[in-house]
Parts: C-alpha cells; structure tokens; sequence
C-alpha cells in the first residue's frame, strides 16, 4: 500500500512541514520575504498532481538577502566553533524528528522510492553528526621555521558567504553535505534549489528556523531563494559569494565555473557521472547482480552516481547477461511510496523525452536492445513519468554511451585480455566520477585502485558505484568537475589558509639567508 494513500495524507504531509498551497521563494532563516516573482507549480511525478507552488524570488529579493548573510556573518563567525556545532547536532535531532514526513516529501515531489528518501534524510543526519565532531577539529599545520627564534603555524578562517546551487535528484541532502560543515566553519550559507523541488526546500528552511530561533542565530546565517537559472547567474557572478557550490549537469557547471573563475571566486563543482562496473572473471554473480541492478535501477537511474555501463569479460559476459535480464524481469515498477516496487518515475516529461532519445540514439549507432526500454501508461501510470529500464549491447565509443543519460539505461559491453583493456574503456570517456571492480583476484583489485588504474574520484572494489558514505570525500575528476564534498578534510574547502610566522627573537634575519644591512 502507498505511504501515501490519498490527498488528506498528503496534506496532513504539508501542514507538518510548514508548507502551504501558495508559499513565498526567499527567506533569511528570521522570516519569509513576500516574493512576487513567476509561480513555480510542484508537480509529483508519481501521480502527476499538483502538489503546491511557490513564487519565485525577484532580483530585489536576492539582493535583500545577501546583504541580510553579509551582516549575519559578523556575528556568526564570532560564535566558538564548538558552540556553532552544539547548534548543528540540535539541527540533527530535529531532522531525526521530522525524518519520516520529510523523507515521504523527498520521496512525492522528486519521485525516488520511500526507502531512498528516508536514506537521504539519513544522509543529512549522518552530515550533521560528522559536522560536530569537525567543529573541535579545525585543525592546521605547525612547521619548523629555518630561521632561529621564529614559530610557523597555519590556521584556517571562514570565508563568508557560501552559495549552493542544488539538483532535483538529492533535493535535500546535498545542501546539507554543503551547510553543516559551512556552518561550523563559521560560514552563512545562501541555497539555491532545484525549481523542480522547491518544496522540500522549503521543509529543510522550516525545520532550520525552529533550531535557529530556539538558538537566537542571527537572522541570515541560513537563506534560501528559489527560482530559475537567473537566480543561479545572478550568484555565480556576485562577487560578495567566495564559493559557489554547484551540483548539476556538465554543462551547467561549465558555465557557473567560467562566472566564477571570471571574477577569481572558488567553485565547488560535482557534476556528471557515466559510471562503469568492471566484471573481471573471478567475480561472484550474487554480489555482481544487486550491484549492477540498484547501481542501474535505483532512482530510476538519476543519480549522478548510477551505474550507466558494464563492461564484461568474454569469458562470463554470457553468464551475466542471462543473469541480469531475469532480474530485470523481476523489477516492480510503480508508485515510489509503496515499498514493494523498486522503480519509481523520471522527474518529468522532459526526462522521459530524453529517455526515449537516447534509446533511439543507441540503437542508430548499432547498439542491440538486450531488455526493451518504454513508457508505462495505463492504471497507476498517470503521470506519463514511468519508464521501463532498460539494457543495450553497446560500444564504448559510441557517441550516446560517451554522454550520460540521467535514465535507467544500462550499456554493457565485453571485453578481452587482460584488465587494462576493462581499464581503458572504463577511463575513456570524458566524466570521471564513481567505478567499480567485481572481482575476487586481489592483484586485479589492487591495479584497479593503482595510479594505472581508475581515474575516477571514486572506485570502489565489490561494491556498486553508488552508495557514498559521509565518512569519505565525495566528488570526481575531469567533467565531473574536480569537486569534493562531504567527509574527510572536504571541509577545507569552505574555509580560507592563512600561514603565520610569529619573531619572538631580538633581531630580524631575513629567509633564505637574504642580507639587507641598513
């Protein structure tokens, strides 16, 4: 049965999370600006309703809330470290408190199964865990100075105002990867959401002023407005915003990147994904199923991290093809909501239409339809959103399998010889975020993960090539953008180096030994 069953759930959903039929675009954290900008209608994918709208905001609404972060930003840097976490692990257990509603919200508006959604309101939980620990660990660097009587430290600083630019894919956990660790940096944050998903959006904005206020954080520490690409330009060119962090297409973050490198600001760019998965061998098909099936399906293969090819040894291929078209026999697809399917809905029309596209580009170039892909229409498939996933025998160098499709479209491929041949297929196209290794020989995982090896920004070994942990950075190489979020030293990025050198000697020696004699 749907966690959603009829429209009372859904407004009952709303009115927990602070979200009307007709809500404003802008808010300073203090209080909601009465924007008049275009109407931006939510429609659910799953069921092709309207679900509320939201007025975008205006320029002047932008221009309003950046001075108001600019202020916040005083005060708020001011505040102990320590005591800005204690804030974000208040900010946690109230995200545990609304977690169920929330994740359920996740789940209407953007159309990715119940259990995904809750899984990343998790992520933002799990973010503001490890954001509290961070903010007694700001640590830098003590060097040895070459000249006597002399001390060298290096220190970290905020950097003032971090905007965020977010996807409709993770509508809420990315903005949280980007603000807890920012806000314990000392930084005030500025979001941009997807216009796809404003209202959870809005949710996250809610529940973050009811710790904010109970809190007194300045008013301006945690802004959002929402509107179309002319909000996102008018960000990227503001010079009053050190950093800028994008999540999106290629294509979107090479002209966010080209903005803010236009005027020497930072960019944190996690871009496209054309993920493959190296079937060696020696691999364990248990393991190798589930992997490739939810790296594919999960979604409905819109994570940046989906698994968009397989690249088989042809000494299995066969083995394993078999394999994964009785699994994709066995795939439910239908309302995301109700836990016994495992597919939900693309977000829209346009997906689907690119979906289709691709499709037809695959099978122009050559490619042969191993499961046939397709749009469900009848009972249950309302929105015209539901596609069918779908497998194509393809070529790594065709040109549909170089682009990445945001679809459940899955390439597979074989390969012959020796593993820096699956090596080279799997480097040779032109994003380099998340890869994977099936296998069971520990010298071909150990290439794999080798400077001769992957050259993504994440390669794991028996294991799909989605499913981050917050623990390790996230990010990936060349159009991937070079980005990372999220754990280890991530935090780094949102804060500005600053090397001391302190004289507590009587004279004033020069370095590398340089006389100046007066």
């Amino acid at each position: 049965m749907s966690a959603i069953a009829n429209e009372m759930d859904v407004l009952q959903m709303l009115e927990q999370l602070g979200i009307e039929s007709e809500n404003n675009g802008a808010s300073t954290g203090g209080k909601w600006f009465k924007t008049r900008g275009a109407k931006i209608e939510s429609i659910s994918p799953v069921d092709g309703k309207l679900i509320a709208s939201v007025n975008s905001a205006t320029e002047a609404d932008y221009e309003a809330i950046v001075l108001k972060a600019q202020e916040a930003y005083v005060q708020w840097k001011a505040i102990p470290a320590p005591k800005r976490g204690e804030i974000v692990r208040q900010l946690a257990e109230k995200i545990r408190f609304y977690k169920e509603p929330l994740g359920r919200l996740v789940s209407y508006e953007m159309g990715k199964s119940l259990q995904e959604g809750l899984g990343e309101v998790q992520e933002m939980i799990d973010i503001c865990d490890f954001a509290v620990g961070l903010s007694r660990q700001l640590y830098g660097l003590t060097m040895h100075s070459e000249r006597p009587g002399h001390r060298m430290y290096e220190q970290y600083h905020p950097m003032g105002i971090v905007g965020i630019i977010s996807a409709f894919n993770f509508p809420v956990a990315v903005w949280n990867w980007n603000t807890a660790l920012a806000w314990v940096c000392g930084d005030v944050c500025i979001w941009k959401p997807s216009e796809k998903t404003p209202l959870t959006a809005i949710a996250c904005q809610q529940i973050t002023k009811e710790v904010f206020d109970a809190n007194d954080v300045p008013e301006g520490v945690s802004c959002l407005v929402i509107g179309g690409a002319e909000i996102g330009k008018l960000m990227a060119e503001d010079a009053r915003i050190p950093l800028i962090s994008a999540t999106g297409s290629t294509r979107m973050g090479k002209s966010v990147g080209a903005a803010v490198g236009a005027r020497l600001g930072r960019s944190l760019l996690e871009l496209g994904g054309n993920n493959a998965i190296i079937i060696a061998p020696t691999a364990d098909l248990k393991m190798v199923v589930p992997g490739a099936v939810f790296g594919a399906v999960g979604t409905a293969g819109q994570r940046c991290t989906s698994t968009r090819r397989l690249i088989v040894h042809e000494t299995i291929y066969d083995k394993v093809k078999e394999a994964l078209v009785k699994a994709y026999g066995q795939l439910r697809i239908g309302d995301p909501l109700d836990q016994n399917n495992h597919v939900g809905p693309l977000i829209d029309s346009d997906a689907v239409a690119n979906y289709l596209d691709a499709i037809e580009k695959a099978k122009a170039e050559g490619g042969k339809i191993v499961v046939e892909g397709g749009v469900l229409s009848g009972a249950g498939y309302e929105s015209g959103c539901y596609v069918k996933p779908a497998i194509i025998e393809a070529e790594n160098h065709f040109n549909i399998v170089q682009h990445e499709t945001f679809a459940p479209i899955l390439y597979i491929m074989k390969y012959s010889g020796g593993l820096e041949n699956a090596i080279r297929f799997q480097n040779n196209v032109p994003q380099g975020l998340s890869s994977a290794i099936m296998t069971n020989d520990l010298k071909e995982a150990e290439a794999f993960l080798s400077n001769a090896g992957s050259d993504c920004g994440i390669a794991n070994v028996n294991i799909g090539t989605s499913g981050a942990e917050i623990g390790g950075a996230f990010g990936g190489e060349k159009e991937t953008g070079g980005g990372r979020e999220s754990g280890s030293d991530a935090w780094k990025v949102y804060m500005r180096r600053q090397t001391n050198t302190i004289n507590y000697s009587d004279s004033l020696p020069l370095a590398q030994g340089i006389k100046f004699d007066l």
